[in-house]
């Protein structure tokens, strides 16, 4: 659940994607069929597999932070090459870097489903992450080609609009999958799909590429900006169980410093750079995308640990809890035409300062159900609040960030901010991680002194730390004691998931101040370009 469906500036890296774009007529429709069907792979993998997780982790003896890699290794080259995937395309062909991309995904999903073991998992799943680095620019790249400035809108419709129905189905289905047959079929289910894009692809689909296609690629920029992330997900999710001081962990923290700076410095060297950081100075851009990393650091980061609270504490199926944030997709889907008037009408501030405090609101509500807690009357709520601030939000925040620059630099502005929001969820994942295991630890401890463990016992539990709510009891245990001991591990998880919630709300807040400070009280008259 840590991507729900489209992230911002989806739908203006197609508006603004190709100056010159065109293909045969009988090819169009093709054309926009592979792009749907590929984007939808990627969509439905970001959120399927939160809810295989629990399944994954019992099946493959893994604690709860192996199965964070299993998130995080997709994730993280996902957001780190997503921008040089786009400019690949430009260089080599649009339509070739995309068929390699979702032939790289189909193959790296076949080897998620026959891992092993968890540290193959984890490795087919950062191989699938560099497949949709080239597909999820790619299947957009299709429709800007594709498809002349007049025409976009109905391709664009068209296209969200399937977005919408795979973002609100995929959760369910991969819940279904799980709870029927096995977790290994949310990966495999990604291969039809493929071979259907591949051969409309094969058949049907004119090769594209792009009017600077002779820039250089900032391979140096995307190198670096891979192991900058890298780093430090590195060091926030290991740390807990081999400690801050190991070599390890310092180590990946150090290079995550020195990887930055160096990107930094790359980036203002380049001739053309994956991140122009000249664009940052502009005020409603830079105030843009600082609300998207703090808003989606607490949207990807809190949303990653709810199925887990569903599956493993609540005792809700995977399929139910797939369905959870139905709501929430259902509301942005229904509402997000009004939501994009709001710019019209009341300028850019305003729903980006009010929007995240509602959807503050929501993350609080998270916090409050205990263990054994009703759906309707407990989490539906802070769904639906939450899919209300959601929606006030992110049509406004993608108007503001195209906006902010010339129409010329709109597109990687529009491809910037998507990078900036997944790269929040990467970050958050991380560090949340560690805020729970410190939680869990420490009302664990306190829970088992208050029903009076025996040492064996606590000896025990304390070894199971790293499975958080997944922790197997002691052998030999009469029901009572199984019991309490299982609703200390539960009401453990939930002190750590009370306190992930409440830091959501927090930077949900200081997203809403970002705006309030650093973004206009109204539309800019003259956009500006991104050299100023």
């Amino acid at each position: 659940m840590t991507q729900l469906g489209k992230p911002p500036g989806d739908d203006n890296q197609i508006r603004h994607g190709c100056e010159q774009a065109g293909c045969p007529p009988a090819s169009k429709p093709w054309v926009l069929a592979a792009a749907i069907i590929g984007s939808s792979m990627a969509f439905i993998d970001g959120t399927v597999v939160n809810v295989a997780l629990p399944a994954i982790q019992a099946d493959l003896h893994a604690t709860a932070f192996q199965a964070q890699w299993v998130v995080e290794s997709y994730a993280l080259f996902l957001a780190a090459l997503l921008l040089v995937g786009g400019s690949l395309g430009d260089h080599f062909g649009r339509r070739k870097i995309f068929a390699i991309g979702v032939a790289l995904f189909a193959l790296a999903s076949v080897g998620c489903a026959l891992a092993g073991d968890v540290q193959q998992l984890i490795l087919a799943r950062a191989v699938q992450g560099i497949g949709g680095a080239l597909l999820v620019p790619g299947s957009l790249a299709l429709i800007s080609a594709s498809f002349a400035e007049k025409e976009r809108g109905r391709a664009i419709g068209t296209w969200s609009g399937w977005s919408g129905i795979t973002a609100a189905i995929g959760p369910v289905a991969g819940g279904f999958l799980v709870d029927h047959y096995s977790w290994i079929w949310a990966f495999l289910v990604n291969v039809p799909m493929a071979v259907i894009v591949l051969l409309i692809v094969w058949r049907h689909v004119p090769e594209s590429r792009g009017g600077d296609a002779a820039a250089e690629l900032d391979l140096w920029g995307a190198a670096l900006a891979t192991i900058a992330l890298g780093g430090v997900v590195y060091g926030f999710i290991e740390a807990p169980t081999q400690g801050w001081t190991s070599p390890a962990v310092s180590g990946a923290l150090v290079a995550c410093v020195v990887a930055s700076i160096a990107f930094v410095v790359v980036e203002l060297r380049v001739r053309s750079p994956m991140l122009p950081l000249s664009m940052l100075r502009i005020g409603n851009f830079g105030g843009a995308n600082l609300l998207t990393l703090l808003l989606y650091a607490a949207l990807g980061g809190g949303l990653y640990f709810f199925p887990l609270n569903m599956i493993q504490v609540q005792g809700y199926s995977a399929t139910v809890a797939g369905a959870a944030l139905l709501p929430f997709i259902l509301i942005m889907f229904a509402f997000s035409g009004w939501a994009g008037q709001l710019v019209d009408r009341f300028g850019s501030r305003l729903p980006l300062v009010v929007g995240p405090s509602i959807a503050a609101v929501g993350f609080a509500l998270f916090a409050v159900p205990g263990v054994g807690a009703n759906y309707w009357t407990a989490f539906f709520p802070a769904v639906v609040v939450l899919g209300l601030g959601m929606t006030i939000t992110v049509a406004p925040l993608t108007t503001t960030v195209m906006n902010a620059v010339g129409p010329e630099s709109a597109g990687i502005a529009s491809g910037v901010n998507n990078a900036v929001s997944r790269a929040a969820s990467v970050l958050a994942i991380a560090v949340f991680g560690v805020v729970m295991a410190w939680a869990f630890d420490t009302r664990l401890g306190e829970g088992l002194r208050d029903i009076g463990a025996s040492a064996e016992t606590t000896v025990f539990l304390e070894a199971q730390r790293s499975q958080l709510a997944g922790a197997m009891l002691p052998a030999g245990v009469d029901a009572a004691a199984g019991a309490a001991l299982r609703q200390t591990v539960n009401a453990s998880f939930v002190s750590g998931f009370r306190w992930v919630m409440l830091i959501c709300a927090g930077l949900a807040l200081m997203s809403a101040l970002s705006a309030w400070v650093l973004i206009g009280r109204r539309p800019r008259t003259a956009p500006v370009s991104a050299d100023g």
